[in-house]
């Protein structure tokens, strides 16, 4: 599939792997072999991975044809919210696993899409993560979006890229704030020692921001329940980012130390809104769920009475 487009203002003066791996969805890794088999065109001319992308200029790459998939269809339950020809919204359950990885070869959401859409998914992210735009944690519960079409892949991924693609959360933190509302800006790279986590650091980060709304507190005063807005979109920003403040999300195994009392079986996060605008049809679409069972007792059990 061949995609041409002018390269905006926000995106001048990014790396070209950079900006192909941010629009299109795929590994850096990856954007680099298209770079290097001569996939990708500048104003007409061959590109390189060090190029720097100048606004205005006309970008053009190719995508290998979608290889076959190694991974199964399986008939698993899944919630689809919302579905047409280009794309699909589920609301993930608590504990599933978005795509195969070690460990989970196979119970995964992709594993229940390939079934659903008969195969039919977006082939940019390769054979392992068939239409996966974006992902949410096993243990993070929510709506996510799923592209049928490379076209829609490409329009949403372009979307999160330039941070006009809404994504609420709902989250059960330790402690309580001083301040109602506030702003995390601070940058999210692998931690230095430990290679499995993510930590706000300034080696080899991104630019991180998340906004949070305490929407109430527990009877003891000793967890909030928050509203959490990502204008980025890094691996476990928000785990991260709330651990950074010193309040954990409640439950969270990695960045939440010590045994929690409330008992859960995994991070108390719920990705509860998600707003785009449809990559073939130009509409606005916006979505929320409710809340699921985990996040509900928790909040009825702390006494927050929302």
């Amino acid at each position: 599939m061949m995609e041409t487009l002018r390269i905006p203002p926000e995106h001048a003066g990014k790396r070209l792997d950079v900006l192909l791996a941010e629009l299109t969805g795929l590994t850096r890794s990856h954007a680099q072999k298209l770079l290097e088999n001569g996939d990708v065109l500048l104003d007409g001319k061959p590109a390189r991975k060090r190029d720097e992308a100048r606004e205005g200029a006309e970008l053009t790459y190719t995508l290998p044809p979608p290889e076959e998939l190694d991974v199964l269809p399986q008939d698993l339950p899944i919630e689809i919210v919302y579905e047409d020809d280009d794309l699909l919204v589920v609301n993930k359950p608590q504990g599933m696993v978005v795509h195969p990885a070690p460990g989970h070869p196979d119970g995964t959401l992709v594993n229940a899409l390939l079934y659903h859409c008969r195969g039919r998914l977006s082939s940019i992210n390769g054979k392992i993560r068939p239409g996966i735009v974006h992902r949410i944690d096993r243990d993070t519960a929510g709506l996510l979006i799923v592209a049928k079409t490379d076209q829609a892949h490409v329009g949403l991924a372009e979307q999160i890229s330039t941070h006009s693609f809404v994504r609420k959360y709902e989250a059960v933190c330790r402690g309580t704030f001083r301040e109602r509302t506030g702003v995390v800006d601070a940058p999210i790279g692998r931690h230095p020692t430990d290679r499995k986590r993510m930590a706000v650091t300034d080696r080899g980060s991104k630019p991180a921001v998340t906004r949070y709304r305490v929407l109430a507190e527990s009877e003891k005063r000793d967890y909030s329940l928050l509203e959490l807005t990502l204008e980025t979109g890094r691996t476990h920003q928000i785990r991260v980012h709330m651990a950074y403040l010193g309040h954990p999300v409640a439950g969270d195994p990695v960045y939440a130390p010590g045994k929690d009392k409330l008992g859960l079986s995994g991070q108390c996060l719920f990705a509860k809104y998600i707003q785009f605008t449809h990559p073939v049809t130009g509409e606005v679409l916006a979505f929320e769920a409710d809340r699921p069972a985990f996040l509900t007792e928790t909040v009825r059990k702390l006494g927050m009475g929302v």
